[in-house]
């Protein structure tokens, strides 16, 4: 009898040992997937305007695709039910509006989508994004909704819904015009469409560079053109200033529209993330008021950096691997204790992580 207990002992030990070694992304995706409904879709238990599932369910889904399939293989039933849910719940090509009156993110959630299905590429993706993109197209901050080139907003892309005529911009920021950038680059539109053309005129106007007084900018960037009190950083001086998550959304716009790595916009753009990294703690705010951001913005930076480190061939995102590695909970999940962008809710948290532990190689 003491013979066959210690052999159990050995036995539950060597099972507790293996499933501490498992890769933590293994473990994040296997934690996501059982979180799945049975509708196809990921709800929110912690905010209730994400539990439509709307733009949950492409944000969720387009981590879950970035994992490399011989390190975490898609379940086929489920991704099945999933591509589903993004079917029943687009309207006119665009996520997050089956019900107008309480959109859910469209142009985050639509831009996610088609950067998922794009990758999957399963048979029929090309037509079911095709609406997704002239919906995106549609929603952008230019001529055709009577915007020029002078306009603060210009080449932008706000919220979604209805499209903005002028002078009424509301929510405009770089981190939605980014994703729609990725999402038009990944369903193939070159960077030469007038649509991308465009979107650089906003992006450029995010950075605080002047390539001909470069001593007096710092190359990174800010958040919004339109609305101060969304540059969660504040002023310095005349000027808002950069931090750690418009910086890296930024450096990823710029590549996305194609700039080459010799361009002094992106250079400086490197040059301020690599100088000012500091691991999962987003940099560039100063003064006890902007405490917070640091790490409320956490997930979200550990994300975007790490993606902008591999983009330019840079080595940093080892570190936000390591910090994430240390702080995953049981279950597979992450969450942040900090809620001031939501990311105490493990379905934002978690799939933030995915993508960074995948932009830094950090699989096994």
């Amino acid at each position: 009898m003491r013979r066959l207990r210690i052999v159990l002992l050995v036995l539950i030990e060597a099972g507790c040992s293996v499933t501490r070694q498992r890769p933590a992304v293994v473990r994040a995706a296997e934690y996501l997937w059982s979180q799945q409904s049975e509708d196809g879709g990921w709800h929110s238990r912690t905010y209730g305007l994400l539990r439509s599932g709307q733009s949950l369910t492409p944000f969720v889904l387009e981590a879950l695709v970035e994992i490399p399939h011989n390190v975490s293989p898609l379940p086929t039933e489920k991704m099945d039910r999933a591509i589903s849910f993004l079917q029943r719940n687009t309207r006119s090509g665009a996520m997050g509006m089956v019900d107008p009156e309480i959109p859910d993110y469209p142009n985050y959630a639509t831009a996610l989508a088609v950067s998922a299905l794009s990758r999957l590429r399963r048979p029929g993706w090309q037509s079911q994004i095709q609406p997704m993109v002239e919906y995106l197209r549609k929603q952008q901050f230019a001529e055709q909704n009577g915007w020029r080139p002078e306009d603060p907003a210009y080449g932008a892309w706000g919220m979604g819904g209805v499209p903005r005529k002028p002078p009424n911009t509301g929510h405009v920021d770089l981190s939605m015009t980014r994703h729609v950038i990725e999402a038009l680059r990944a369903a193939g539109v070159p960077v030469s469409d007038p649509a991308l053309e465009c979107a650089r005129v906003f992006i450029e106007r995010c950075q605080n560079f002047d390539a001909q007084r470069p001593v007096d900018t710092d190359g990174g960037f800010f958040f919004s053109t339109t609305e101060v009190e969304t540059n969660k950083a504040g002023r310095d001086g005349a000027r808002f200033r950069s931090y750690g998550t418009t910086t890296a959304d930024g450096t990823l716009a710029l590549i996305a529209l194609g700039y080459q790595p010799a361009d002094v916009r992106l250079r400086a753009a490197e040059r301020w993330l690599t100088t000012h990294h500091r691991a999962m703690a987003v940099p560039g705010f100063v003064g006890e008021v902007y405490q917070r951001w640091p790490r409320g913005l956490a997930f979200y930076y550990a994300s975007a950096s790490a993606q902008a480190f591999r983009a330019l061939g840079l080595p940093q995102a080892a570190q936000v691997a390591d910090s994430l590695k240390n702080t995953q909970r049981a279950d597979g999940s992450w969450t942040n204790a900090e809620n001031l962008v939501k990311e105490d809710d493990p379905l934002i948290a978690t799939p933030f992580a995915i993508r960074a532990l995948v932009a830094s190689g950090s699989l096994h």
